[in-house]
């Protein structure tokens, strides 16, 4: 068993499933416009490069639930259905519309009471409570997809196992980071980089504890 391997076990071992988050960060740490959080326009000019659908694949490939807030699950799970069967879809965006469509699902909200979307749970309890109930049940990776809230709150409760990051050559001057003042202190691994069409930066930290 390689180093990695080992320390990855000896983390499950420790902790349960592994919590993996992965947002997009404009190059001045914004993850969100300041005029209009909903209009991710900013990211579709990087989104469909190489770099970025292999950096998507490897994450949702050792998972088996996927977390959301309640935003990103409508947003997700309203379009990427539609990508199954699209002509001329990349077959690394259908794999992964596929494997959300398959897979199990838990979205955080105070407001749903019915979970629109298949194979679907609607949580509604503090984000590191769901995380830990989730880890403490049997399967592979908890990948949290794009929600920022929810991904601030599990760096803030120091719950992050794996930091997945796709970085885009833009300044958005303005707008919510998400790395605020105030989170706990330690140290991260760099497990993987690479650099791709328009400057896009695909980064992969694993937590060290």
């Amino acid at each position: 068993m390689t180093e990695q391997k080992q320390q990855t076990a000896g983390r499950r071992g420790r902790r349960g499933r592994r919590v993996v988050t992965n947002i997009s960060l404009s190059l001045d740490g914004r993850y969100a416009a300041p005029d209009n959080p909903q209009d991710m326009s900013w990211v579709m000019p990087y989104a469909h490069s190489d770099v970025a659908r292999d950096h998507l694949t490897s994450l949702w490939e050792s998972a088996t639930t996927a977390l959301l807030g309640r935003v990103n699950a409508e947003g997700f799970l309203g379009f990427w259905p539609t990508v199954i069967g699209m002509e001329g879809a990349d077959p690394r965006d259908e794999a992964f519309a596929k494997w959300l469509v398959d897979t199990d699902k838990v979205v955080l909200s105070s407001s749903l009471r019915e979970a629109p979307w298949e194979r679907t749970t609607i949580v509604d309890k503090p984000t590191a409570e769901a995380v830990e109930d989730l880890q403490a049940s049997e399967g592979g990776d908890i990948l949290v997809l794009s929600s920022a809230g929810v991904i601030k709150a599990l760096l803030a409760a120091d719950k992050v196992d794996r930091l997945a990051l796709t970085v885009f050559p833009l300044f958005l001057g303005g707008g919510p980071r998400l790395f605020e003042d105030g989170l706990p202190a330690g140290k991260w691994a760099l497990v993987s980089q690479r650099a791709g069409e328009h400057g896009t930066l695909a980064l992969v930290y694993d937590r060290l504890r």
